[in-house]
């Protein structure tokens, strides 16, 4: 899973571009970050990765105050959601906490909250050929066995002739330990509750983690914990 071993954002020239080097480790603990005004009024979010300051390559960790919108736009590339608190909506439907959403190319929305709401969100990431819309309730939907002790939620994947990549929550139970493992065309994870290990750092939640092609751990548990992970998606050159 996860190789990084530093705490704090390793930016990359030019200035406006932040942790777009895919050939380092990155560890931002979100919840030590403070939140930046949107352009949007009641839109605050925590940048993790970005391309420019308002278009292309992003992920980050965005707020909506109680009653903020959006007004309608595009997704280039696709946006992919996971709610963390609170109830998001737009134009689909209402999506409480738990919820995973993709949008692909050519999908608009005007996206608000009624109640508020913290959502996890990447923007322009989608293989040009992923056209899948994805709703997925997580909080409604089954565990499946994983590997030793882990149970695993898929929630996509998406392959092609140069890359496979699959996103899933998995849940480790206290005391679980992993075997060691490199992960081909990295690896990227939110802790979503608990507390995520291995030989190179602790993660609480909030945590985000993304991990070079090729990087390599030994993880483990201490504590019931719950990850948002996506592999294979990074760079292998």
């Amino acid at each position: 899973m996860t190789n990084p071993q530093t705490t704090t954002p390793a930016k990359t020239a030019p200035a406006t571009k932040l942790n777009l080097d895919f050939s380092r480790p990155v560890f931002i603990n979100s919840h030590l970050e403070s939140w930046q005004k949107s352009p949007m009024s009641g839109v605050w979010r925590k940048r993790l990765a970005r391309e420019e300051a308002e278009r292309g390559h992003a992920t980050s960790i965005v707020k909506y105050e109680a009653g903020a919108s959006f007004s309608p736009h595009p997704h280039p590339l696709g946006e992919e959601i996971f709610v963390l608190d609170g109830v998001f909506s737009d134009e689909t439907g209402d999506y409480p906490a738990g919820s995973y959403l993709r949008n692909p190319e050519g999908f608009e929305h005007a996206p608000f909250s009624k109640e508020g709401c913290i959502i996890f969100v990447k923007l322009h990431q989608f293989q040009p050929e992923d056209r899948k819309q994805v709703r997925v309730d997580t909080r409604n939907t089954e565990w499946l066995p994983g590997l030793g002790n882990l149970k695993v939620m898929p929630l996509h994947e998406f392959s092609n002739h140069e890359m496979s990549e699959s996103t899933a929550l998995v849940f480790w139970p206290a005391g679980e330990q992993f075997q060691p493992h490199t992960h081909f065309g990295g690896e990227e994870i939110l802790v979503i509750s608990g507390e995520f290990i291995d030989e190179h750092n602790r993660y609480p939640a909030g945590s985000w983690l993304r991990s070079p092609h090729l990087s390599k751990h030994t993880p483990y548990v201490e504590q019931d914990t719950v990850i948002l992970v996506k592999v294979g998606h990074l760079p292998i050159a």
